[in-house]
């Protein structure tokens, strides 16, 4: 605000009359405002809001873009994100109706999903209005909850493209010469990354050498179709079906092009070092070697944030303030943004055969509600909440599990079921990945739409604690 004032201030120093427009996304801010009263800048301006409170990345995927709200909520205590993250959600039910079932892990999520009754008494989406709601089950999961899975390296398709090389709203940025453009020396691209491209929907989900082998399959057997058309005599049909083919070759050579970039990052011996690291961390196998090898990452000056990345895992079962001897005391500030997050003093994981914890929450948030592992329940981090809404009982304790498996499943005119998941402080493309492919699977007969304040990766979710004070 002080920035847009000194721009007003300086047009009048220069004597220039002009009209001054400010609008706020996607609310006013009575702080904002309060600060252009005292520059006496406020009765120079039109001040309006656009209420822009969520943003499709995908056709199953909802941003609030809302990149800080784990650390202003986890560190600074600011909160304004969840009225934030309630008010898109209450504005989708005016649309699809309201969402009969509501189940919540976290304190920000139980807050988000309180404010959203709240909403509804001050402004209810009227009942009579709505047939069948459009969406069956809200299911809110703080980040906190699972912070192992952002911190492990990601090895589906898609997220080893944004590991690696950064997906920024729905698109990466890369030197033209690496999809193959010719004398295009230092000039960038952007390269698009969403489900309009068919075969990026196809191998996105998908590990990473799947995909590869995938890739392959798919150049062979356009090659046969090739040599078969050049020196075969071929009907009208058959030349059709070679053409339709040959629709895809650009999505083709942009996705071999870009998996043989990734190549060169999957194979370094960094790489995959790092991954025994995580796996050793995550299997709770030997304290030392994951001290050790942290310990060396930190004297060799590794980069923080790769360093941070697996401290915050290992974290989860200790502490560690190895960093500061290296990087300096700085970065006491970052530390200490972990510390109030919780990390050092976390509950421990344990897993063989590492399924993301947050996906096993959703998938039994869906499947019987949070009465059936209450236990569990209790040990993770945060309190849980489930409530049934529009004229069933709004107590967190109304048991949900009876019958509720059958009853999500089916919806009264045949249509499949919705469940919006939004993760309260980021979500990673592995975890959407893993929601699309536990709905694909045979019995669950439900869509899942995600939102999430963010896109993240353990890297970008790392970068929001550290602070610099030098």
């Amino acid at each position: 605000m002080r920035f847009i004032s000194s721009h007003v201030h300086d047009d009048a120093s220069k004597g220039l009359q002009r009209e001054y427009f400010l609008y706020f996304v996607p609310r006013r801010s009575v702080a904002c405002e309060k600060i252009l009263e005292e520059e006496k800048v406020h009765n120079l301006m039109t001040i309006g809001e656009y209420p822009l409170y969520m943003v499709p990345l995908d056709e199953d995927v909802l941003s609030f873009e809302l990149d800080l709200a784990h650390k202003e909520w986890q560190v600074d205590g600011d909160a304004s994100s969840q009225w934030h993250i309630a008010k898109a959600i209450h504005k989708l039910e005016f649309t699809f109706g309201l969402i009969p079932n509501v189940r919540a892990k976290g304190k920000a999520s139980v807050r988000v999903a309180e404010i959203l009754n709240r909403m509804q008494t001050e402004e209810p989406v009227s009942l009579s209005d709505m047939n069948i709601p459009e969406i069956n089950t809200l299911v809110l999961i703080d980040r906190e909850v699972d912070m192992v899975t952002p911190m492990c390296s990601q090895l589906t398709y898609e997220g080893l493209v944004d590991e690696f090389l950064r997906i920024n709203n729905g698109s990466v940025e890369l030197d033209a010469s690496i999809m193959g453009a010719q004398q295009q020396d230092g000039k960038k691209m952007k390269v698009p990354l969403n489900s309009s491209d068919k075969l990026f929907k196809e191998i996105r989900d998908l590990n990473f050498e799947v995909v590869v082998q995938v890739l392959r399959q798919k150049a062979t057997s356009m090659k046969q179709d090739y040599t078969e058309v050049t020196t075969m005599s071929q009907t009208v049909s058959e030349l059709k079906d070679f053409v339709k083919k040959l629709n895809s070759l650009p999505e083709m050579t942009r996705h071999i092009n870009l998996a043989q970039h990734l190549s060169t990052f999957t194979s370094k011996p960094s790489f995959l070092g790092q991954l025994d690291m995580e796996h050793t961390i995550i299997e709770a196998q030997s304290y030392d070697i994951c001290f050790e090898y942290i310990e060396e990452m930190i004297h060799k000056q590794e980069p923080l944030n790769k360093v941070l990345r697996l401290l915050i895992l290992f974290s989860v079962t200790n502490s560690g303030r190895e960093l500061l001897h290296s990087y300096g005391f700085e970065h006491m500030a970052t530390l200490n943004n972990l510390e109030k997050a919780g990390f050092p003093n976390d509950i421990s994981y344990v897993f063989s055969g590492y399924a993301p914890l947050s996906i096993r929450l959703v998938q039994n948030a869906i499947r019987s509600g949070w009465r059936p592992m209450e236990e569990i329940l209790k040990l993770l981090p945060g309190p849980h909440y489930e409530t049934k809404r529009g004229g069933f009982s709004s107590s967190p304790s109304f048991d949900m599990s009876q019958g509720l498996s059958s009853s999500i499943d089916k919806v009264g005119d045949g249509r499949r079921s919705l469940v919006l998941v939004v993760f309260v402080g980021g979500v990673t493309f592995a975890e959407i990945s893993a929601l699309r492919f536990l709905s694909a699977q045979e019995g669950m007969a439900y869509d899942v739409i995600v939102g999430t304040t963010k896109i993240i990766s353990g890297n970008s979710l790392a970068e929001t604690f550290s602070e610099n004070l030098g």
